[in-house]
């Protein structure tokens, strides 16, 4: 599995929808671009896939911007990335199915299937909520470390 830069970018900008989300506020495009140094353009075509997964919606006017649908807690890392990425979690190609059906079959039971599920039960237990809380300890220990 493989994670693009769409998708990293889809979890990172959630963080600080779901941020500005807790504290009752709207987000703008330009924040979200001045919080994490990405591209606007980019950062437009992520959140266009977000609202139509209905992850967020957005806020049109001059004071507009983004909000979280759903509660922090109910949008998981998968549905993210499920929204944002073509091939997330794609089956493996067939290896040896001509000449060996038992071994491959033993390949795909006992490695490729176990690896899809391990990947989409890791993305399911992971929560925007999650990562917004991590982060702010994060921050909070950095801030720290820095008045010392």
């Amino acid at each position: 599995m493989r994670i693009s830069a769409k998708g990293r970018y889809a979890l990172a900008a959630m963080i600080e929808i779901a941020r500005s989300t807790r504290e009752n506020e709207i987000i703008s495009v330009i924040n979200i671009v001045n919080a994490l140094g990405i591209s606007k353009i980019y950062l437009e075509q992520i959140l266009s896939q977000l609202k139509k997964g209905n992850i967020i919606y957005a806020l049109k006017g001059s004071k507009g911007g983004y909000r979280l649908v759903r509660d922090p807690r109910g949008v998981t890392a998968l549905d993210i990335l499920l929204t944002v990425e073509n091939t997330l979690i794609e089956k493996a190609d067939s290896t040896v199915d001509g000449q060996s059906p038992a071994i491959e079959m033993a390949l795909r039971e006992m490695v490729f299937n176990r690896l899809d599920s391990a990947v989409e039960t890791c993305l399911k237990s992971v929560s925007i909520q999650d990562l917004l809380d991590y982060t702010d300890q994060q921050r909070a220990e950095q801030s720290y470390m820095l008045n010392l």
